[in-house]
């Protein structure tokens, strides 16, 4: 099965239906949703070299770029919808027990990296903006 369309089924089920809830719940605590983003951020570090991770790994770091700039007020110019999403792919991947355990050697992370690659694949337009914006400013912070 190809990881979008694996990423597609992940997606349309009762339990991301619940991620995007609570994505919805971590838009209204600022505290949590940094919270969010730094424990990504530390797990992203230590599977790095996952086999499963290194195709969407600019995706990865680029959303967690993006909701820290959220987070700080930096950047804004995200629809809601996205927004959401994007939390909910990251929750997805900070949970260790979902479709297929992280703990899992060699598999534990196909189902993350779909998640990703999926909702990726639904947002490109708006973390291309943002990508744009980072860009183009001079005090941008360093990248992940």
């Amino acid at each position: 099965m190809k990881a979008t369309r694996l990423g597609s089924r992940i997606v349309r089920g009762a339990f991301f239906a619940r991620l995007m809830t609570r994505a919805v719940e971590f838009l209204k605590d600022p505290d949590k949703l940094r919270d969010l983003v730094q424990s990504a951020g530390s797990k992203a570090e230590g599977v790095r070299a996952s086999d499963a991770l290194k195709e969407i790994w600019g995706t990865l770091m680029a959303f967690l770029r993006l909701l820290r700039a959220y987070v700080r007020g930096d950047y804004r110019n995200v629809p809601f919808k996205s927004l959401v999403l994007i939390i909910a792919a990251v929750l997805y991947f900070v949970m260790p027990i979902d479709v297929i355990p992280d703990f899992i050697f060699g598999l534990g992370f196909m189902d993350d990296a779909a998640v990703l690659a999926w909702v990726f694949s639904v947002v490109q337009k708006v973390v291309d903006d943002f990508t744009a914006w980072e860009g183009s400013r001079a005090d941008a912070p360093p990248a992940w």
